[in-house]
């Protein structure tokens, strides 16, 4: 009994490890394709084949767009830009838009919109997925091939690596022929790309410019060496800029020194005579900084008179006789703002993203340290709860479009543009504040008016006219250097002559001021004078207060007058529209005797205010 209970034991064992054989080769073919990959027929592996192929290619296309487009193939909402801050949320670049890493909205706030490593790979599934349903077989349904592809939504998934992308599908690809037939369930497939290792070293560059802002600094050296900023100037006469001209010459410098910007190490070897554009920034690839005086940008100059610098000079005037010596100081304050692309390359990659470069006040932005930063937004423009109507008409009571602020105790905040001639919206409380309006073409309206409840305001603008002018001298033609201003109670405008030729008024009262400059050969030496200042006394005379004279010379270089006063006058004159419709305004001024001292150079300026001047429109 003892040995057949033995027997029936080991019959047992060998039962159950029978089950186990005939389990384990079922699952051996359920999961094959998991274990093994999946055998693919001969006669159907060209159409798996092309299967891959399209996976392949529609991952390098993802892999481009991503690229080119500061990690995005979808777009973030666009966000536009506004007079002030000229910046949307993307740069158009060659017909291409691509979202700004950072910049500034159009209401003064500063953003970043950086996609991460993880964004970028969502992204980039999201794009496999829809564009492998593209996936063309007609050249194998015509040979009687069936095929069919079971895609769900995220069935993709995505890793960026640093020399590699790697790309997993789980779906169904059916494909049968005859009497093969083949279901696939998983496809991976790894393409070589550099993009990771490039965003790396993207995310490095932009971290460096928010903690230094290095391209701000580069965009100061450039405006103090290509427009005037601070200075003195040995002259008796103004110096006068055209605004145009020096933004333009701006423009192209700031294009020219960006391009030159370079780091420390790259795929290219760089040219070390000039180390002062080699910027702090260490990356193995090759950088280029772009900008192009086409994008969009914005720049402002204070003060102006329009599009015009001008700064007069100190030693002419009654009383500074005892300069001895005309000098002209200078001091400009600019605002600047424009784009800068910035690409980095690999061996056969690029990848690119743009950032905003904003220079206020001659000095650069704070670095950013959040992800939405408001930029002095007043309190004031921040509280807009009451409705307020506003209709803008010209002389003739025609609606015009404009560009609505108001402004309150020196605080200013934009309000909208009106539809028709007309602008319903919310205004920040205050009494006796101004509604503005500015519109192309027109004087700019400024209309007292008290928010203090709903109500409404119409605001009424004078049409600008452009006129030519001709100034003479002695009753003849004078074509050499002159100022001339047109100084009303809203605003003043000057010409620089003869550069400038025209100019934009509108009906109303001005004061008329021509300066006329002519060469000189004065020549003033050098001089010393003595000045004399009172200073305490030493000892226990300065504890009580008294004081005693301590004098000290003054040394004045030599210096010659080049370009002296000969010629002008003031007029106080209503010019009518009437009279700007003519289109052309002749000035006549009376000429002054040419200096040959600077005495005669002081009194030419005592002259010069009781010198009234003839106006002729026709």
């Amino acid at each position: 009994m003892l040995l057949k209970k033995g027997l029936r034991g080991q019959a047992t064992i060998f039962i159950i490890i029978a089950v186990l054989i005939i389990a384990g080769i079922a699952l051996f073919f359920m999961f094959r394709s998991t274990l093994i990959g999946v055998q693919i027929p001969p006669s159907l592996e060209p159409v798996y084949n092309t299967f891959q192929t399209c996976l392949e290619e529609d991952a390098y296309a993802g892999t481009d767009i991503l690229e080119s487009q500061g990690g995005y193939i979808e777009l973030p909402e666009f966000s536009p830009g506004s007079a002030y801050m000229p910046f949307s949320s993307q740069l158009d670049f060659l017909g291409n838009p691509i979202p700004y890493w950072y910049y500034v909205s159009g209401n003064n706030i500063q953003k970043e919109q950086i996609p991460s490593k993880n964004d970028m790979e969502e992204q980039l599934e999201t794009f496999i997925e829809e564009k492998i349903r593209n996936c063309r077989f007609d050249s194998y349904y015509e040979q009687g091939f069936q095929i069919s592809l079971n895609l769900n939504s995220e069935d993709a998934d995505v890793n960026i690596n640093k020399d590699s992308i790697d790309v997993s599908l789980g779906s169904d690809l059916s494909i049968s022929k005859n009497e093969d037939s083949v279901v696939v369930g998983s496809h991976k497939i790894s393409i070589k790309s550099e993009m990771g290792a490039l965003y790396d070293s993207a995310r490095e560059i932009y971290d460096y410019e928010q903690e230094n802002l290095f391209l701000e600094n580069y965009g100061i050296d450039t405006l103090r060496l290509y427009a005037p900023v601070d200075g003195v100037e040995l002259t008796c006469s103004p110096l006068i800029w055209n605004g145009n001209e020096v933004f333009e010459e701006l423009k192209t410098a700031i294009e020219a020194n960006t391009l030159s910007i370079k780091v420390e190490s790259g795929l290219l070897s760089l040219d070390t005579g000039d180390k002062y554009f080699i910027s702090g920034i260490s990356v193995p690839h090759d950088v280029r900084f772009i900008n192009s005086r086409n994008w969009t940008s914005g720049f402002e100059v204070s003060p102006s008179e329009e599009s015009t610098l001008i700064s007069s000079p100190v030693g002419t005037q009654p009383g500074l006789g005892i300069l001895g010596f005309c000098y002209v100081p200078y001091h400009f304050v600019y605002n600047l703002r424009y784009p800068v692309l910035v690409q980095v390359s690999g061996q056969t990659e690029t990848f690119q993203f743009p950032l905003a470069i904003v220079i206020e006040g001659n000095k650069p932005r704070e670095a950013l340290e959040t992800n939405a930063v408001a930029i002095e937004i007043p309190e004031l423009c921040e509280q807009k709860n009451t409705l307020t109507e506003v209709h803008v008409f010209d002389t003739q009571l025609n609606s015009i479009d404009a560009d609505i602020s108001y402004e309150c105790s020196g605080t200013k905040c934009d309000i909208g543009k009106t539809d028709s001639g007309m602008l319903r919206k919310e205004f920040p409380q205050c009494v006796n504040g101004f509604v503005i309006a500015k519109s192309q073409g027109f004087e700019n309206g400024k209309q007292m008016y008290s928010v203090v409840g709903n109500g409404r305001t119409d605001v009424f603008l004078d049409k600008l006219h452009g006129a030519s002018v001709q100034l003479k001298l002695d009753g003849k033609d004078y074509n050499e250097q002159a100022t001339i201003s047109f100084v009303s109670d809203r605003n003043s405008r000057t010409i620089a002559y003869p550069g400038q030729r025209s100019v934009n008024l509108s009906e109303g009262q001005y004061e008329i001021q021509v300066h006329m400059f002519r060469n000189s050969s004065l020549s003033i030496g050098a001089t010393t004078a003595e000045k004399c200042i009172d200073v305490p006394q030493s000892g226990i005379g300065g504890f009580f207060g008294f004081t005693k004279e301590k004098c000290f010379n003054i040394d004045f270089p030599a210096q010659v007058v080049s370009s002296a006063l000969a010629g002008g006058g003031k007029q106080n004159y209503y010019i009518l529209e009437s009279e700007l419709e003519r289109g052309e305004m002749e000035i006549n001024a009376n000429s002054l005797p040419l200096p040959t001292t600077i005495k005669q150079l002081q009194e030419n300026y005592i002259l010069f205010e009781d010198r009234n001047l003839g106006v002729t429109f026709r």
